[in-house]
């Protein structure tokens, strides 16, 4: 495989990498990573299909974009693939048309990307419209039906700290409530994928008493948001965007796994919490806040997780999708995190990516998709 990765930013565009040899009128997928001003701009659109014109052009808004060991705001972040043995194949749709049930969007997805040979799939949702873990539920639903296991990751589209609008698009000026889903077919495509996040949990353990899929209502009997006002002290004048700050750790009923969830919203009415996940009655939730290093730490743990999947093997991409709460912690340390994937992979293959709002990848090779908040996700491609 080669690629090309250019950047539209103060008004100009620049190539930032190419491999030798690569073909522009051979490129099957062009990844577009920007501002929400900018994925929405018609001539940077109509550049990318003038300039890959035989390409699937996937676009998606960022909260932050990601290039080399950089993360910019209010750029464009091109990453253009050319397969050597790998077919792809991209499929759309609109949550309207399934009555915005996320679970039966991903479910039509996985059944519209499904073949014998299909290898992998990479997801871009809308983060606005779409509940995250249904999302995953479907994909994964698609998996078992086939008696296959799939590595399905990908990510929730951001729109900054806004949390207002989020757009994607496939070969069209992205628009809302869209999801797209990319298919690599073939046994030469080798990918990777890893997820970590790094956060201290503080405070007791306790039970999600009544909830309705992302939407939490009571907390051992209490209402939620109340008892989480009660954690955040001077931080619950600034909700919901403070929530950020302090997502919560879920243990899922009858197993030990550990997932993150962060608060969209809160309604001050019926005191309740939305969550970009679900959040399951019965399962145990504390709160969270963020240690410095460990998050940086995650990114590493994550990136060795993900070379390890391909035994080692120089990727010939790495795909990153970071969650908006990390960025908005690490602030001016946020280069410190893609910092530490470089390390871990070196110097050879490009990096592209962004922060999202929402993160999706498997906890370990072999097993089913999970929908994550807060961690850094990484997905890695290299052709043999």
């Amino acid at each position: 495989m080669k690629t090309q990765q250019l950047q539209f930013t103060h008004n100009r565009w620049q190539t930032t990498y190419t491999d030798s040899h690569f073909d522009s009128q051979q490129t099957q997928l062009v990844l577009a990573f920007s501002a929400a001003s900018l994925t929405t701009n018609p001539d940077l659109f109509y550049a990318l299909k003038e300039r890959f014109p035989n390409a699937d052009i996937v676009s998606s808004s960022t909260a932050g974009e990601i290039i080399g060991s950089e993360v910019c705001d209010n750029s464009m972040v091109v990453t253009a693939i050319q397969f050597e043995k790998t077919l792809v194949k991209c499929s759309m749709v609109r949550v309207a048309q399934h009555n915005y049930n996320s679970y039966e969007t991903g479910r039509f997805l996985m059944s519209e990307l499904w073949d014998e040979h299909l290898n992998g799939v990479f997801v871009i949702s809308d983060g606005m419209r779409v509940n995250g873990s249904e999302l995953v539920a479907g994909f994964n639903e698609g998996n078992l039906s086939h008696m296959k296991n799939i590595p399905v990751t990908g990510g929730l589209a951001g729109d900054g700290p806004h949390f207002n609008k989020t757009f994607v698009g496939l070969n069209q000026i992205p628009e809302e409530g869209l999801v797209v889903a990319i298919g690599f077919y073939g046994n030469s495509l080798k990918t990777g994928h890893g997820s970590f996040g790094g956060w201290d949990e503080f405070g007791p353990e306790r039970i999600i008493t009544r909830s309705e899929k992302n939407i939490l209502y009571e907390i051992d009997g209490r209402n939620a948001l109340d008892l989480y006002k009660e954690y955040l002290g001077p931080y619950k004048d600034e909700l919901p965007g403070s929530a950020l700050l302090f997502p919560l750790s879920i243990r899922m009923p009858d197993t030990n796994r550990f997932l993150v969830r962060t608060i969209l919203n809160v309604n001050e009415t019926d005191k309740s919490m939305v969550f970009a996940g679900n959040m399951a009655e019965g399962s145990k939730v504390r709160l969270m806040k963020a240690n410095f290093d460990k998050l940086v730490d995650g990114s590493s743990i994550a990136a060795q997780t993900a070379f390890t999947a391909l035994s080692e093997v120089q990727p010939g991409l790495i795909l990153l999708i970071s969650c908006v709460g990390r960025k908005l912690i690490l602030q001016e340390r946020t280069d410190e995190e893609v910092e530490a994937v470089r390390k871990v992979f070196g110097d050879g293959a490009p990096i592209a990516g962004f922060y999202s709002y929402g993160e999706i990848s498997p906890f370990n090779p072999l097993t089913s998709c999970e929908f994550h908040n807060q961690t850094m996700t990484i997905t890695t491609f290299s052709e043999c």
